[in-house]
């Protein structure tokens, strides 16, 4: 009997697929269990609706990631922080405050846990980042540190 799957079920397939299972395991565990549903006209169309649609947002995303990537790759991102003797910074600029100014700059939502930074940024300077936008897709953008005017 062929079935859609509901949920994870171990050894027969995951969520979504349509597997070939044999009768009795189907009405006695599936079923009950909600963990499969009978794969007949309606649940099969149902089925290719919501794989063209995840298709769909999937392909979104992506052509979304790479407009924002050329945007982004090669530009600069100004940042100012206090800093001492020397050049070197009271703390330092974190991925955090990239993202940040990313966005008042270009309007563009960069997740923090997605900006590389070669090293800590603790002295004023240029500093190379890479942005991951999505799955094989990233931007360089350059973080430039100054001073703060105000004292």
């Amino acid at each position: 009997m062929k079935v859609i799957l509901l949920q994870d079920v171990k050894g027969s397939g995951k969520k979504g697929e349509l597997v070939n299972v044999s009768d009795g395991y189907a009405r006695n565990f599936l079923f009950p269990r909600n963990l499969a549903k009978e794969a007949n006209a309606q649940a099969m169309n149902e089925l290719k609706n919501a794989e063209s649609a995840k298709a769909h947002k999937i392909e979104m995303e992506k052509k979304t990631a790479t407009e924002a990537a050329a945007k982004l790759e090669g530009k600069s991102v100004k940042l100012t922080a206090k800093g001492g003797t020397g050049g070197r910074l009271f703390g330092s600029i974190t991925s955090k405050e990239i993202a940040e100014a990313i966005r008042k700059t270009y309007h563009i939502d960069v997740d923090k846990r997605k900006i590389e930074v070669d090293g800590d940024i603790k002295a004023f300077g240029t500093y190379q980042c890479v942005v991951k936008l999505y799955t094989g897709i990233s931007a360089k953008v350059f973080a430039v540190v100054s001073e703060s005017q105000e004292k």
